[in-house]
């Protein structure tokens, strides 16, 4: 299914790379739904962007079920068509500031449990709730937001990189599960990305170390972890799942 055809849930949209990554889809001809928790207004501004009813911002916490499943009712009411793609990006709220993340000594089973909760729980929300609809269509694609930091572990993100490894193993798992019915699963894992919400808080000199040790001698962006997903989402990815994409300049090499 060529990606005008599809319907894209984008989890987590209303900003940074979830924005990105809308907005990707929404240029390759795709109808998209921005899903938002808090912030309304940006993704509101987003889907009015599309125009001529290609997209739908619609709140709900991905970590509930029945709110996954009520929006993604509505986005069939709306579109006339089921949900084909799910792009799981949404974040527990997370500041990329090693300085400020607890360490070895300090971390509580509370922090690992919120980000197992935002990243792993989410991912299955949505993949549960969109599956009859995917079936439906006899078509699916699952694109999972994942890091570089579990194979490149340089700063004590303990809670973030262990949620990110398990959506992985998720990852994995789904694909073997769900191929038979033409529904691939995949990874793209970014390294710090220049600049969202959550990356804010970086520090200048931190980017600039990161960039001296790449191949490519910079920080990767948002609009190129959107390319990855798009291949994913792609007819050129029809016959790819259950792999992880490391997107970030080349620092980590598979």
């Amino acid at each position: 299914m060529h990606i005008s055809e599809q319907i894209v849930l984008v989890t987590g949209a209303s900003r940074g790379l979830g924005a990105a990554i809308a907005r990707a889809f929404l240029d390759s001809g795709a109808r998209v739904v921005v899903n938002y928790l808090n912030s309304a207004g940006p993704a509101h501004d987003l889907a009015a962007t599309a125009g001529a009813g290609r997209a739908v911002a619609l709140q709900a916490d991905v970590t509930d079920p029945g709110q996954v499943a009520a929006m993604l009712a509505t986005a069939q009411d709306h579109f006339g068509a089921p949900v084909t793609t799910v792009v799981n990006n949404a974040l527990a709220g997370f500041s990329f500031n090693g300085d400020a993340r607890s360490k070895a000594g300090e971390l509580s089973w509370e922090e690992l449990h919120a980000q197992f909760s935002g990243t792993v729980r989410g991912a299955l929300n949505t993949v549960q709730q969109a599956l009859p609809g995917m079936r439906r269509a006899g078509f699916g694609r699952v694109v999972n937001i994942g890091t570089n930091l579990f194979q490149n572990p340089v700063v004590p993100y303990h809670d973030y990189t262990a949620a990110k490894a398990a959506l992985l193993s998720l990852t994995r798992t789904l694909a073997v599960d769900l191929g038979p019915e033409n529904i691939t699963v995949n990874m793209v894992s970014g390294g710090l990305l220049r600049t969202t919400d959550a990356s804010s808080a970086t520090p200048e000199e931190v980017f600039d170390l990161i960039a001296s040790s790449t191949p490519l001698r910079r920080i990767t962006t948002p609009a190129e972890m959107a390319d990855a997903a798009l291949f994913f989402a792609s007819p050129w990815g029809r016959c790819v799942t259950g792999q992880n994409l490391v997107v970030d300049g080349g620092l980590v090499m598979n």
